[in-house]
């Protein structure tokens, strides 16, 4: 079949370029949950109850409807997460946070109608007490370069609008223009390496599934993303799951593949319901069939639901969980280019990697190369979190430093008050339990594939916790070797036993029984379990810890030493204690206490004896004044 996307992008514009304005709703899963599609509702409403033209979507409707019509639509994840639910207001390029249902109304008299600006509804500058018209102003969204996330602002279940902005010109120059070896060299020269934490040339990889000779071979996105606190793959299906499909059509003509997987964790409900309406759009288009552009060149795409097994991010698992087995990695060779599912020669690649494909094929390698470093061109994204300003999905150039990103982008470091001080910066950990720790002596560190190795750590997925001083970087460590001793698919015995161990030593410091050859324990198994694990989460469930050791092993020491948290957030190792400062000698802790641990006169500051006290925290419940800590 031969799609005319001339066609199908002028009758777009031709009535999109009608519309009066539009108003744009994040429909995210974060501002879904929030109440964004509830205000899009409310908006709908009263815009026609004051007579101005509403409507929710360009497709369905005749170039007469949209003529000085608002559109009021949605779109994938915006990124500002933390200021959600988001409202953008085009052309004026007016951005409203933390909007409610409620707000409707005043938003429609005032701004739509009034032209007004509604100053509560602005984002406010946390440093500067500035508040900010639109994203030109916010730093959050001004120092950003974004290429995947750019289109995440479009309807995401208009296929129609994704070809109005270019959309499947790459599938059809790949498809119709170029043999399969010409698409893998042009990956190739662009540099493009893998997203999903590998870093591997994408190129490469297809290159040699093509050199595979069969009859039948496979192209799977891999969307199973399971580190904790990471969403840029969910955010990249929600917002442009066509980028997606587009990528794996060209992944498929480079291979010589007729067939094709979406593989989503279930957990991933939005993402799941968009990547299969935007397949059935593509059918219906007659951009997924057989002999799309008029080639030879046949593809379908199945969307498949994973059960949330964090190895199944693991190609060979990934597999084995599509072929209705249980998730668990097979030994390499064979790799899956020449024998993957079902035997047959197979491409994996995950969702960020594929939707910058198509960009690729649009610009040409030589302009995706300006961006980013040497060995690492183009973008990444990353989900911010922790102890920050500003928190969400970010993308920047690779090479970027970690400064540009925790104090301009994300807004600086808080305290566990929510205040940024500029004084409270510990760590960063990247690449959730795969990764590592980066400190305050690498904020001047290049964010790319190669320079992140020389410290220790890893791209991975894209995740970055940041950590104040206040925060106990053995918790820490604790924290993801549970993940990954949970998440273990009990394979191999390096993995299955070492994370064991490893977690045991973990508690036996924080809580206080480690010895001096704890910790030398703790590294000698960390090492053994990095050697000797079958897949990826076995080799790099140790960096954690590895990490840890490495550059806080001060802190190490004194919980097995010193018997102290220097956090003071090992309950074990915390001595109890009341600030002489904040104290008022009100006796109320005193009266609480079950031992009689607390002493002082009346009016006075009060002491706590740290040999009787138990650490129950009924005189901290009983402290009005934030006194008492170490319980």
């Amino acid at each position: 079949m031969c799609v005319d996307l001339e066609a199908i992008a002028k009758e777009y514009h031709n009535k999109a370029d009608r519309l009066k304005r539009r108003i744009i709703l994040c429909g995210g899963t974060g501002c879904v949950s929030n109440g964004s599609l509830k205000v899009r509702d409310e908006l709908v409403k009263q815009l026609n109850a004051l007579g101005e033209k509403a409507i929710v979507e360009v497709r369905t409707e005749s170039e007469h409807d949209t003529a000085g019509a608002t559109l009021v639509s949605k779109s994938g994840c915006q990124g500002f997460c933390q200021q959600g639910p988001l409202l953008l207001i085009l052309p004026d390029e007016i951005l409203y946070t933390k909007v409610k249902p409620e707000d409707a109304t005043e938003i429609v008299e005032k701004t739509i109608i009034g032209g007004q600006i509604i100053e509560r509804l602005l984002y406010v500058n946390p440093v500067t007490g500035r508040h900010c018209r639109g994203d030109q102003d916010i730093d959050f969204n001004s120092r950003q370069h974004r290429m995947v996330l750019k289109n995440c602002r479009i309807e995401p279940d208009s296929i129609e609008e994704y070809i109005g902005r270019g959309g499947y010109e790459g599938a059809r120059k790949a498809v119709t223009a170029m043999a399969p070896a010409e698409v893998c060299e042009e990956m190739i020269k662009a540099g493009l390496r893998g997203r999903g934490g590998g870093g591997f040339p994408t190129g490469l990889k297809w290159k040699f599934t093509l050199a595979s000779q069969n009859d039948k071979k496979y192209v799977i996105c891999n969307g199973d993303e399971g580190d904790p606190g990471a969403f840029m793959d969910r955010s990249v299906m929600e917002g442009n799951p066509h980028a997606v499909i587009e990528g794996m059509m060209v992944a498929a003509r480079a291979i010589g593949a007729d067939e094709g997987y979406v593989y989503v964790r279930a957990e991933y409900p939005l993402a799941v319901a968009r990547m299969q309406n935007a397949v059935k759009d593509a059918e219906r288009v007659g951009l997924l069939g057989d002999n799309l552009f008029g080639a030879d060149f046949s593809f379908r795409i199945n969307v498949m639901e994973g059960a949330g097994a964090f190895v199944c991010g693991e190609e060979t698992a990934l597999i084995a969980s599509i072929e209705g087995k249980r998730g668990m990695p097979m030994p390499k060779p064979p790799f899956p280019a020449q024998s993957g599912l079902w035997g047959k020669p197979t491409v994996i690649n995950n969702v960020e990697t594929l939707a910058t494909v198509p960009l690729i094929m649009r610009q040409g390698a030589e302009v995706f190369r300006q961006i980013g470093t040497e060995k690492s061109p183009g973008t990444k994204t990353f989900a911010l979190t922790g102890h920050v300003a500003n928190t969400g999905l970010i993308e920047v150039p690779f090479g970027t430093t970690l400064r540009e990103i925790v104090y301009n982008i994300g807004g600086g470091v808080t305290n566990n008050k929510g205040e940024v001080t500029g004084e409270d910066f510990k760590a960063v950990q990247i690449g959730g339990p795969s990764g590592g720790c980066l400190t305050p002596d690498m904020l001047d560190l290049p964010m790319d594939f190669d320079s992140l190795k020389t410290v220790g750590a890893m791209v991975g997925s894209g995740g970055l916790v940041v950590m104040n001083k206040e925060t106990c970087i053995i918790k820490v460590a604790r924290f993801f070797m549970q993940f990954t001793q949970n998440e273990s698919c009990g394979k191999c015995v390096p993995c299955r036993e070492g994370t064991k161990q490893m977690l045991a030593l973990l508690d036996d410091i924080i809580e206080g029984r480690a010895d001096e050859k704890t910790l030398e324990l703790l590294e000698q198994t960390a090492r053994a379990v990095q050697a000797g694990s079958l897949c990826g989460l076995g080799k790099t469930a140790p960096n954690p810890v590895l990490s840890t050791l490495r550059y806080f092993r001060d802190e190490y020491e004194a919980h097995v030493f010193d018997k102290r948290c220097p956090a003071n957030e090992c309950k074990a190792l915390c001595r109890p204690e009341i600030d002489p400062n904040k104290c008022i000698g009100c006796t109320a802790c005193a009266r609480k206490c079950p031992v009689n641990a607390i002493s002082g006169e009346k009016k006075k500051p009060h002491h706590i004896d740290a040999d009787k006290c138990i650490k129950c925290g009924a005189c901290k419940a009983a402290c009005r004044f934030d006194a008492i800590s170490g319980v």
